[in-house]
């Protein structure tokens, strides 16, 4: 025999609120409603199930024997609801969840994390890394790092650096690689963007490089461009600002000292409805800070920007 179906959740909301208070009026001052409207919900429940649930009293409502039998398993769904919802958004306030590019993820936001993770030491972090830039509005994240110009429709944006990318490679390559970027030598591999080449090329006023025969590899994601760079596989082409840990430590080293900009970025973006939420506005400032006192720090690294046209997608 298949089971009934379930009646409205709105007749069921009533039956509970009344059960428990034992009032029309306190039950409905409870669900913003009117106590007109409480009465009719549960009339229509009663209708439904074919059976009385309340004596209606002069100042008060009783439950019948059919209202005392369903009324325990109704108040314990209710009540396991309200727990489960309760539990949802402590979880949810308990955890910053943030979406980043993963080369933005790897190489510069994750060593940085412990310490927004000391100022805020019961918030836990989740970190997920993907290079979609469609629909963030969609995304189930508290906030997402992206490249672009800022404009997402829905969604509050702030600039953390410029989009900026100049040549690099291992230490055992900066003669040679100066002589092949500049011309003078024989072109070694390639590695990264195609376009992020031809801009730079183009700044550099070498417009005659055939850009797509000198690649390498094609790895598709910064942070393994400069790994292969490092070990000495060919010139990457990368963001200097989330690299400066291994240009100063030596590792990575720029044969050239011209850094081009396309006019793009790296922002944070959230929904303008969690502009006030307080985990959001702690890591704004946080990432905000860290990303100006990156800029500052590199002011020597980028002291000859070349701005060039925006960048075509890759």
């Amino acid at each position: 025999m298949p089971s009934p179906s379930l009646p409205p959740l709105s007749g069921l909301r009533a039956f509970e609120a009344a059960a428990r208070l034992g009032s029309f009026a306190r039950a409905a001052a409870e669900l913003n409603m009117t106590p007109a409207a409480v009465s009719y919900q549960i009339k229509q429940l009663e209708a439904r199930l074919g059976v009385v649930l309340f004596r209606r009293l002069a100042r008060r409502v009783e439950l019948t024997t059919s209202g005392d039998a369903l009324a325990p398993a109704i108040l314990g769904a209710f009540a396991t609801m309200r727990s489960a919802i309760a539990q949802t958004v402590e979880r949810t306030q308990d955890e910053l969840s943030i979406t980043t590019l993963p080369t933005v993820g790897a190489a510069w936001l994750a060593p940085k994390l412990g310490r927004f993770r000391a100022r805020m030491p019961a918030l836990r972090v989740r970190l997920d890394m993907s290079v979609p830039t469609a629909d963030l509005g969609a995304l189930d994240f508290d906030v997402a790092v992206r490249s672009g110009r800022g404009d997402w429709p829905g969604l509050q944006s702030h600039l953390l650096v410029p989009n900026l990318f100049t040549p690099v490679c291992s230490p055992d390559l900066l003669a040679e690689a100066g002589r092949c970027l500049r011309g003078d030598g024989p072109m070694l591999p390639l590695l990264g963007r195609p376009n992020w080449w031809r801009l730079w090329f183009g700044a550099l006023g070498r417009r005659d490089v055939d850009v797509d025969g000198a690649i390498g590899a094609l790895f598709g994601l910064e942070h393994l461009d400069a790994a292969a760079a490092m070990a000495g596989h060919g010139i990457a082409i990368v963001s200097p600002v989330f690299f400066q840990r291994e240009l100063l430590a030596g590792r990575l080293v720029m044969p050239v000292g011209l850094v081009a900009a396309d006019g793009r970025g790296y922002w944070l973006a959230y929904p303008r409805t969690q502009a006030t939420s307080k985990k959001v506005r702690a890591f704004r400032q946080w990432i905000v800070d860290e990303a100006a006192a990156d800029l500052h720090a590199a002011r020597e690294l980028l002291a000859h920007i070349v701005e060039v046209a925006p960048a075509p997608a890759a």
